[in-house]
């Protein structure tokens, strides 16, 4: 009896040894990474003095951050203001650019230039269509000082004056409602000194054409009502097309989303324009000045006009070199601006 117990015995113990073998061993702590901080000293772009040493800045910090440590100790620079480089000379670093992407070592030095006080886009849009809109309305009354006193607060005798106001007051105001409902503008600032160029150009210029529509002197067109009419259909057919490519470019991307997308066209018809340009905003804009040009038949507005083609050419092309190289996909078939021409 005491030989067949120990035989158990010891087959019970193989059997156990077996099992505790046959366990997974538990898998040991993970350790912790190590993360490395980044020292990072900001100094003046012109002087090189160093203004401030930031002790362990985590490597995942956007440039954005860095400037906001920056304005903890300098508050009236706010990140809008400052412009940051890796060297004097270098581009200005974006603010969603991350420190540890940038080719620097743990200790990082960054240049420091001051931009001067900012505006948000949006209300540099609206300086640049209120002035506008309210300048042209001051000729349309004939307000003291414009004219001769004799015409002061007098009304033309001429139809196609008071519908070049109507059409000039709608152009603006439409786009003073995109800007506040409509556009999707970005968080960007401009340099205050600059809103004085813009702002100068649009104001100068719409005191320009309205000082001779509206003057007591001014000569219908050669056509009449017939050149009247055409220039108006021209107007509000670009009106339409021009708030149509805007509403498609705002539902082209959700709000606070940077994914860029390409733009194709809708089921609205004034869409279809994105078959044949990248830009059909600046197509129907400018033949929306084309038929206020036929419609009023006045040189500052042609000249006004030309510079303004040339201007949206230039945004146009610098957009569709854009998206040509972001997307490899992009159609082929587009041009900037003008179908098959520009």
């Amino acid at each position: 009896m005491d030989v067949l117990a120990l035989e158990a015995k010891s087959v019970n113990g193989a059997d156990a040894e077996k099992k505790s073998s046959s366990r997974p061993k538990p898998k040991p702590p993970k350790k912790a990474k190590r993360i490395v901080y980044f020292e990072v000293e900001i100094l003046d772009s012109k002087t090189k003095e160093k203004l401030l040493l930031l002790d362990k800045v985590e490597p995942t910090a956007t440039v954005f951050d860095i400037k906001a440590l920056f304005q903890k100790s300098y508050p009236k620079w706010y990140p809008a203001r400052q412009s940051l480089r890796l060297d004097p000379k270098a581009r200005c670093l974006r603010d969603e650019e991350i420190l540890q992407t940038l080719p620097v070592g743990t200790t990082a030095s960054f240049y420091f230039s001051d931009l001067g006080p900012q505006l948000t886009w949006g209300t540099v849009f609206l300086a640049e269509c209120v002035g506008p809109l309210v300048i042209y309305l001051m000729f349309y009354f004939h307000l003291p000082f414009i004219y001769s006193p004799k015409y002061d607060f007098t009304s033309s005798k001429h139809w196609v004056v008071h519908l070049a106001c109507m059409c000039h007051s709608f152009h603006y105001i439409k786009r003073i409602l995109e800007t506040l409902f409509v556009h999707r503008i970005s968080h960007g600032t401009m340099p205050l000194r600059n809103i004085f160029k813009n702002c100068g150009y649009y104001w100068c210029t719409a005191a320009w054409m309205a000082y001779y529509i509206n003057h007591p002197l001014y000569t219908t067109p050669y056509y009449g009502q017939q050149q009247v009419n055409t220039g108006l259909y021209i107007f509000l057919f670009c009106q339409v097309g021009n708030f149509s490519i805007h509403v498609a470019l705002r539902n082209l991307k959700p709000p606070g989303s940077k994914i860029k997308k390409i733009p194709y066209p809708t089921k609205n018809p004034f869409t279809w324009m994105f078959w044949l340009v990248s830009c059909p905003n600046y197509t129907y804009e400018m033949g929306t000045w084309i038929g206020f040009t036929v419609m009023t038949q006045c040189v500052p507005v042609a000249f006004f006009t030309l510079v303004a083609f040339i201007q949206m050419t230039v945004w146009a092309k610098g957009k569709h070199c854009g998206y040509l190289k972001e997307f490899r996909d992009y159609p082929t078939l587009r041009s900037s601006i003008l179908p098959f021409i520009l």
